[in-house]
């Protein structure tokens, strides 16, 4: 199985709202004892125990808007996995701040990243977990406002919701899709 979480590489990015996904990976890592450091794929890739299931934890190097190309070579060079044992982690700036949506399949939504994995992929049908970031107020200019650092005053609030985030992937490793989806899309 793979979780990829979707971002940017480089520290101009860290903290920002549209690497939620790479965030994501690093806490899952972190929580395994584990580094995602294994360069493969134009990914960084890490191998971790999960709810007593072997995951490769993957953060695509190739930008956003080309990360299906990173997990696309992965899938090639595995013999065992198809997109069906692919979880995508990433924002959603159609989701309220906080908000967790847990789907099976689905559209990108918009989501560049997304929109790079069906392609890649060929494919809607692997699980994606999208991390809400729309703000309470309208937005002039959307790229900016997903590309910009979290304000230092909301980090413990997006610790919290990381952590919530964390949890539902290990639901959908221990008790499937259905049931995690139940249990945590709000």
């Amino acid at each position: 199985m793979l979780i990829v979480g979707l971002g940017n590489p480089g520290a101009q990015y860290e903290w920002t709202r549209h690497n939620l996904g790479f965030m994501l990976i690093d806490l899952l890592a972190r929580e395994a004892g584990r580094e995602v450091k294994r360069e493969e794929c134009r990914a960084l890739v890490g191998r971790a125990e999960i709810e007593g299931r072997t995951i490769e934890l993957v953060k695509p190097q190739t930008y956003m808007n080309l990360s299906g190309e990173a997990v696309a070579c992965l899938l090639r060079k595995s013999e065992e996995l198809t997109a069906k044992d692919v979880i995508v982690i990433c924002d959603d700036l159609a989701l309220p701040f906080g908000t967790i949506r847990l789907r099976p399949k689905g559209s990108s939504g918009g989501h560049n990243g997304l929109k790079s994995l069906i392609a890649q992929l060929k494919t809607e049908e692997f699980i994606r977990l999208r991390i809400g970031i729309q703000p309470d107020h309208p937005l002039a200019d959307a790229k900016r406002y997903v590309l910009e650092r979290f304000p230092q005053g909301t980090r413990a609030e997006v610790e919290q919701v990381l952590q919530r985030s964390a949890d539902a992937l290990r639901a959908v490793l221990r008790d499937g899709i259905d049931k995690a989806m139940a249990t945590y899309n709000q």
